[in-house]
């Protein structure tokens, strides 16, 4: 074989090693943005571990959107995905790639504000709900609801201290379940467009909203059922919204 053959040959092989190790082992990104921070930087490169889930299966314009040995994502962890909101694209690995936290997992039941952001449980414990206490100009500490309580009682009701913020001002949180395979989900005013979006972008369902009503298939519903599980994502700066607060659930 002569000389200047081998060396074709040789590469090719390394052009196809590589193509097969950016397919389906590892590829790396650059942070767009500065949504992850302080986590992950913008202009930083990372390297994304493409069996983290299962190895999905590339070509997918040839046969669709297959992962082997699939295994599922764990609360906290961070993400790599194509935008699941993309429509005109149908073909997934060629939709735009976003970066973001897993904050819910099927079954989760998260709260939400009316922008749905989340607000971290922790937040809401019952001795930690509201924050109490006179503004700063006064040197007056905020207190928790427990503390309060305790002030309260020790001298005997006549606490002067007050809220910073009235009990009536405050905005309600909803609850938000994370649909998970088989599990029906209950219609609330304030998901049912998250849910009509779902099942239409992602169960391939005729879902519509008349008369403050979703219609799945042409039939009124208060429960929806899901073939898939769904995640949460969020990005660590609330104020970028290239998360779920964007473009809904992701399967």
């Amino acid at each position: 074989m002569k000389k200047g053959c081998k060396i074709a040959i040789t590469i090719v092989g390394v052009a196809l090693v590589v193509v097969l190790l950016r397919g389906c082992v590892a590829t790396s990104y650059l942070i767009p943005s500065s949504g992850m921070e302080n986590s992950l930087y913008q202009s930083e490169r990372i390297l994304v571990n493409k069996w983290s889930y299962g190895l999905r299966l590339p070509f997918m314009k040839l046969w669709g959107y297959h992962r082997w040995a699939d295994s599922p994502v764990q609360k906290e962890d961070i993400l790599v995905f194509n935008n699941p909101a993309n429509l005109s694209e149908p073909v997934i690995d060629r939709r735009e790639v976003f970066i973001s936290r897993c904050i819910g997992i099927p079954g989760d039941t998260l709260l939400i504000d009316s922008l749905f952001s989340v607000i971290p449980s922790e937040k809401n414990a019952p001795d930690q709900n509201k924050l109490l206490g006179q503004d700063s100009t006064k040197n007056i500490r905020s207190f928790s609801r427990y503390e309060h309580y305790l002030l309260e009682q020790a001298m005997n009701g006549n606490c002067w201290i007050e809220p910073i913020v009235k009990e009536d001002s405050m905005e309600i949180l909803k609850p938000l379940i994370i649909p998970s395979k088989g599990k029906a989900v209950r219609v609330y005013p304030w998901n049912k467009t998250l849910l009509r979006n779902t099942l239409v972008l992602h169960e391939k369902k005729q879902a519509e909203i008349k008369n403050d009503t979703l219609y799945v298939e042409g039939k009124p519903v208060q429960h929806c059922h899901f073939t898939k599980d769904y995640y949460w994502v969020g990005a660590n700066n609330a104020i970028n919204l290239s998360d779920s607060r964007l473009f809904g659930f992701v399967p």
